[in-house]
């Protein structure tokens, strides 16, 4: 697909794509009804958290006189050039215009606008320019066409109705924003950044968008950008050729060759080094990549997926990641929200494991819904999954339902500030032992519960002799209530 091509419309109605939005206020479907590629792609779609973290796009080009007046595309950090040839990203029918006539940019001081060599030149408050920076609000002469630069809000989208998207749940007001941004960029080849503490699911977006998408049927393949050493980035990334290096003794593709006409997701971008960043930018903007050793350059069609823990546009200002990449990969920013703020969501999230596993959770309330509901979740829905799959082993092996698993949620529960402190007043061993002997004392009283204190199951579950596991029982004053 070409996210350059106007007239390739996406025709994203939202009362068929945003399923059951039958309360939408009318005024605003209206205007909504209909975003093409190019919106996607220059103007961008956030929720109302990472607003803030996003360049502000908020120009367009609308024609204001001449014979396509009222034809308009959004401007982005990407140059727009306007012109007669069918692949431009305006494409004007005056006759006065080259082919190729005009290139635009959007930036935080105004846009950047360029004569492309134009035949009947570019005209502005009446003096013929060949590269200026003009303010928001200008009007360009172009032929026999005038060229308005408008502020424009970012699209707005209502949440989604469904509570579901892939392999996420969550009926959380934030999360069902994300869900229609997620509907609307799916069907599209415009690349997203997802951003997120460890254990929100970034993975989870990145396949669900690629599952919705029409090249849901090609390679999926995901780059751990932490896990490569900087010397072989550019062998994963774009392979390399046979004796390009010590050690390559044979052919290699390179993720974006193994996932052409599919998607690559990098996952841990910003562990990217400087020099890595501009190679993968001119990718991006080329659709071609080089592998090592070679003199030829590649056509691909892949489509990029990029995920993050680090706080990139943090990073941008600290000049620690390429301003110019991170809008170029920002084209759909999500912002994946840490459990801690989306309580709410936690019901739902444990009927979809419960779902997964193919077990009844049963009433899904209760003191264990508090208990959990009230603990701060630093490793997020992964914590949770995980505690959830412990109880279950704890369960049996039938299961149990929510109401009567038994949970452990790490020291920084509720229940658990008093936690042994970390004496280094005394030797290691000996700091050590008033660890191990609150690890057994929280193990076996959780055990024992679990097998509903028959010493003989639960010494056999924890691998421990039985008459130890008595003894130990005693040791910690564990008793059957």
């Amino acid at each position: 697909m070409d996210l350059h091509a106007t007239r390739d419309k996406v025709a994203l109605n939202f009362m068929h794509l945003v399923f059951g939005f039958a309360r939408i206020d009318c005024v605003r479907l209206w205007a909504m009804t209909e975003i093409d590629r190019h919106t996607i792609a220059a103007s961008g779609l956030v929720s109302s958290n990472t607003a803030t973290k996003s360049l502000k796009r908020s120009c367009i080009c609308r024609v204001a006189s001449g014979p396509d007046t009222g034809t308009q595309i959004s401007l982005g950090q990407r140059p727009s050039i306007v012109g007669a040839d069918g692949q431009c990203d305006l494409v004007l029918s005056d006759e006065q215009i080259s082919r190729q006539h005009i290139e635009l940019q959007l930036s935080e001081a105004g846009v950047t606008v360029k004569d492309l060599e134009s035949t009947n030149g570019v005209y502005y408050q009446g003096s013929k320019i060949q590269e200026a920076l003009v303010p928001v609000g200008a009007s360009l002469q172009v032929g026999e066409s005038v060229l308005r630069l408008l502020e424009m809000a970012p699209p707005s989208i209502p949440p989604s109705e469904r509570e579901r998207f892939g392999a996420m749940a969550g009926q959380s007001m934030i999360m069902r924003e994300i869900f229609a941004i997620l509907e609307l960029a799916s069907p599209t080849d415009a690349t997203v950044l997802i951003q997120g503490e460890s254990g929100t699911g970034k993975e989870l977006v990145a396949r669900a968008l690629h599952d919705h998408s029409e090249r849901a049927n090609k390679p999926f393949v995901v780059v751990d950008c932490s896990a490569i050493t900087e010397n072989l980035i550019d062998s994963h990334l774009y392979g390399h050729v046979k004796g390009a290096f010590t050690g390559a003794q044979s052919e290699r593709k390179g993720a974006f060759l193994e996932a052409n006409g599919g998607t690559v997701f990098l996952d841990e971008l910003g562990e990217l080094p400087a020099a890595a960043q501009a190679k993968l930018l001119r990718v991006l903007e080329a659709q071609t990549v080089q592998p090592v050793g070679s003199d030829k350059q590649v056509k691909v069609n892949t489509r990029v997926v990029a995920a993050t823990h680090r706080d990139l546009y943090q990073m941008v200002q600290e000049e620690k990641f390429r301003f110019d990449l991170f809008h170029r990969l920002a084209v759909i920013h999500v912002l994946l929200p840490p459990l801690r703020d989306r309580s709410e969501d936690i019901p739902g999230l444990i009927k979809h494991f419960y779902e997964g596993r193919g077990l009844d959770a049963g009433d899904i309330a209760g003191e264990n819904l508090i208990k959990l509901q009230k603990y701060s979740w630093p490793g997020n829905v992964r914590e949770l999954r995980n505690t959830l799959e412990r109880a279950w082993v704890l369960g049996g092996p039938k299961g149990a339902t929510f109401d009567k698993l038994n949970f452990w949620l790490g020291p920084d529960a509720a229940e658990n500030q008093n936690l042994p402190t970390v004496d280094t007043s005394l030797p290691f061993k000996e700091a050590k032992e008033i660890w191990t002997e609150y690890f057994e004392q929280r193990y076996l009283a959780s055990v024992a519960a679990a097998h509903k204190y028959n010493i003989s199951q639960a010494s056999e579950y924890a691998g421990i002799n039985r008459r130890h596991f008595r003894e130990l029982m005693q040791k910690y004053g564990i008793e059957k209530p």
